[in-house]
């Protein structure tokens, strides 16, 4: 199956109410000094908004992290339309907050092919959430590498690559 004959994948609805608050929660832990807790799993995307310029937060799940090229692989969850993915299409260079370390980044845009590889080895490493990921966005996953696979080629995945220092 190409990339073309790749059904479009059901993105789910944005959060409202109690469930915003809730998935917002971990930006205020953030904000309090207690993003330690998340450990490496996690790490808080600083991003401007396009229209506005207002500065915003998302927390989100790292899904690879190469320590030796300072960078780490983010999905969006929601797809292209989520606002931190469209915010940093516009404006890539940003800072984000792993632990209490920030690391100005800048934001590289994984083709389908690399998204494929990527969500492979964290379907190796993470596969319940992996398959969670996958039938919470719409696709079909199996369990094999193959649908991990394909599943990469239709998540839009974003690679953050440091700028080679820490800011205070």
């Amino acid at each position: 199956m190409t990339q073309q004959d790749t059904p479009a994948p059901h993105r789910p609805q944005l959060p409202s109410g109690w469930r915003r608050f809730a998935l917002r929660l971990p930006i205020r832990l953030f904000r309090a000094g207690l993003g330690p807790l998340f450990g490496s799993r996690f790490l808080l995307l600083h991003h401007t908004g396009r229209v506005t310029g207002a500065d915003h937060h998302a927390v989100l799940e790292v899904v690879a992290h190469d320590p030796a090229c300072g960078s780490w692989t983010v999905a969006s969850g929601f797809g292209p339309q989520a606002d931190w993915y469209r915010n940093l299409r516009r404006l890539p260079q940003t800072v984000i907050q792993v632990g209490n370390r920030h690391h100005a980044v800048t934001a590289r845009f994984l083709p389908p092919e690399d998204g494929s590889e990527v969500m492979a080895h964290y379907a190796a490493a993470r596969p319940r959430t992996a398959r969670r990921l996958c039938a919470f966005t719409g696709l079909t996953a199996d369990g094999s590498t193959a649908s991990f696979h394909e599943a990469g080629r239709a998540i839009p995945f974003v690679r953050l690559d440091a700028a080679g220092h820490h800011l205070p």
